[in-house]
């Protein structure tokens, strides 16, 4: 028996398959990523509609307004790549720091790099969209804050809990997460040649990061007193 929310239906002159409504969903959330990273934020519900060949009424149905789609868009692009168990791998005080930093930069790596996800992180950030600060406060709370005591414990330093992070401290270790993003933003964005082995360049961005910093560190806490 042929089930009646899978049933083909006429729409413009084409038949269309009719499909359950949390499918349909999905397909204009991964729809509207895809075309507000080509078109910005700037880019028209209506001409979205066009590309996905449905009725402007018909996204209306799921999102009632732009910026409610703009927001599923950040869960779906930014929130679901981000993986919970990453703060537990920076925890993790059975592997060294160096190793646990590269394998995070790693994996990091694996779920950003790539066109949709770069585009419209620009996109939001040109705009001011509220997703750019809570994506920014999520790497400072989930990754930048937890590496700082991390580093300060394989370093023999006073724990965060004691002294809290310094803004030296923080911009340091956003100089680490900015050198393996703009790879990215070099790949992505510039479409420049950069290099083929990014397992290498993770490495040497972390190793570098990690023979400089302890003296920034140590200062740093003097300085804070």
């Amino acid at each position: 028996m042929t089930n009646r929310s899978q049933m083909p239906r006429r729409i413009g002159g084409q038949t269309r398959l009719h499909l359950p409504a949390a499918e349909r969903e999905r397909q204009i959330v991964e729809a509207a990523a895809q075309f507000f990273a080509e078109n910005g934020f700037e880019g028209q519900t209506r001409e979205l509609a066009k590309t996905m060949g449905i009725t402007h009424s018909a996204i209306f149905r799921y999102f009632p307004t732009k910026d409610a789609l703009i927001e599923r868009v950040y869960e779906h692009v930014f929130v679901a790549r981000w993986d919970a168990s990453w703060k537990t791998l920076i925890c993790d005080r059975s592997q060294s720091i160096e190793a646990r930093l590269i394998r995070f930069y790693t994996e990091y790596a694996d779920r950003i790099f790539d066109p949709c996800w770069m585009r419209i992180f620009m996109f939001a950030g040109l705009k001011g969209h509220p997703m750019t600060h809570r994506y920014v406060s999520l790497i400072r709370n989930q990754l930048i804050k937890p590496c700082c005591n991390e580093l300060r414990a394989e370093l023999r330093l006073p724990p965060i809990s004691s002294a809290a992070m310094t803004p030296r401290e923080e911009e340091a270790f956003w100089g680490l997460h900015g050198a393996v993003f703009y790879f990215g933003i070099r790949t992505f964005i510039y479409e420049v040649r950069t290099s083929p082995n990014r397992a290498e360049v993770i490495r040497d961005q972390v190793q570098m990061f990690l023979a400089g910093v302890p003296p920034i560190l140590r200062a740093a806490l003097i300085e804070s007193k």
